[in-house]
């Protein structure tokens, strides 16, 4: 017997989210709210707020190591966030995707400091971060190779998962996804450590609310690069950072019919997505110069609203179906995850340095990647 999948629908034909999951029905009401809805969810985040990786007590690097351990044991899920040094345009500076995924990530943690189970945050690994071939050559964008940002991600884990995190989650805000998603695999078949592993693409998790819309507060084009979307976020979360008046449009050039190859969040569905392939578009240096792909001229803090209340909504809800599936100190079967067996694992999840406590460092390694 087939059951019919349901669907929650919207004015808008080609948007519609999953009826019987938690994440489209949180959707929906994200897409739903009213415009004075959207400001009381940014507000009860703190949205917008200084950034906050200078202030005591809220990363794990900026938190006395008892109160850090207090936290850790009531809540063992660590966010980390990944951005980069990149050309965003004369108008944006270079930090964007480093500053908009902290500042999003210390929205949740303030909320969740509220209700009694504060989520950890991590510095970001990677403040240069990888970078797609088209950016070669820009001035502003710095670019690690890709091993760097690999092998920097996996030992990121190690330390972290060996300190008794044990649900790690990268979120990421910028183009380099496919290195981390192979780091995770790589982190994985190397040490085969029970765990909950995840890298969040923010802004595909939400990507409805990146659609145009005929709506008062929608974004007027599809996101790409620098553009309207990425300036109207920076714009609500860290405005000071932005000069208007230094702004600059600019579009990209093809070298083949459009239709095969999508847009940053995909929203047309095409065969491809933009990180797919090269060549068939000219390079940024050759074909934006500005380091814009797009019309930042057009953005608003408005705009950026709806996109960063649905964000925040989700990874709240995430942390929250991970902490009650896996509470603190607790992780998916061991066997049903490796090839280790439970009674291996024991003393290695244990609290750290506690009685016949065993650090990743003596811990065996098995299977075909032993000798990495």
């Amino acid at each position: 017997m087939t059951v019919e999948k349901k669907w929650l629908h919207t004015e808008d034909p080609s948007i519609m989210f999953e009826a019987d999951t938690a994440v489209g029905r949180l959707k929906k009401e994200i897409w739903d709210a009213s415009e004075e809805e959207i400001d009381k969810i940014l507000e009860e985040y703190g949205i917008p707020s200084p950034s906050e990786l200078g202030v005591a007590g809220t990363y794990i690097q900026n938190t006395a190591r008892s109160k850090q351990i207090e936290k850790r044991r009531k809540n063992d899920i660590v966010f980390i966030p990944i951005g980069c040094t990149e050309n965003h345009g004369l108008h944006a500076n270079t930090g964007l995707d480093t500053f908009m995924v902290t500042q999003i990530l210390e929205g949740v943690r303030r909320f969740t400091a509220k209700q009694g189970k504060e989520v950890n945050l991590a510095f970001t690994p990677l403040n240069y971060g990888g970078h797609p071939y088209h950016h070669i050559g820009m001035p502003g964008t710095v670019i690690m190779p890709e091993e760097v940002v690999k092998e920097s991600l996996i030992y990121t884990m190690l330390g972290l998962w060996n300190d008794g995190y044990r649900k790690i989650i990268f979120v990421n805000n910028h183009g380099h996804l496919w290195m981390l998603e192979s780091a995770i695999h790589e982190f994985c078949k190397r040490y085969q450590l029970p765990g909950i592993f995840r890298v969040i693409e923010w802004h595909r998790a939400i990507r409805e609310f990146f659609y145009p819309v005929d709506r008062k507060d929608s974004l007027e084009t599809n996101f790409i690069h620098a553009d309207e979307a990425e300036t109207a976020v920076a714009l609500l979360m860290f405005k000071e950072m932005i000069d208007m008046d230094a702004v600059q449009d600019a579009q990209g050039k093809s070298f083949l019919p459009d239709g095969h190859m999508d847009k940053s969040v995909d929203p047309y569905r095409r065969p491809c997505r933009w990180s797919e392939g090269e060549g068939h578009t000219a390079i940024e240096r050759s074909a934006t110069p500005e380091g814009v792909v797009g019309t930042p001229s057009i953005a608003t803090k408005e705009k950026g609203k709806r996109p960063i209340a649905a964000i925040l909504k989700y990874l709240t809800l995430l942390h929250d179906e991970i902490l009650e599936a896996f509470p603190a100190g607790t992780v998916p079967p061991v066997e049903e995850m490796t090839l280790r067996k439970a009674e291996d694992m024991e003393p290695f999840l244990r609290e750290p340095l506690s009685e016949g406590w065993k650090s990743v460092d003596e811990l065996p390694r098995i299977g075909i990647f032993e000798r990495l």
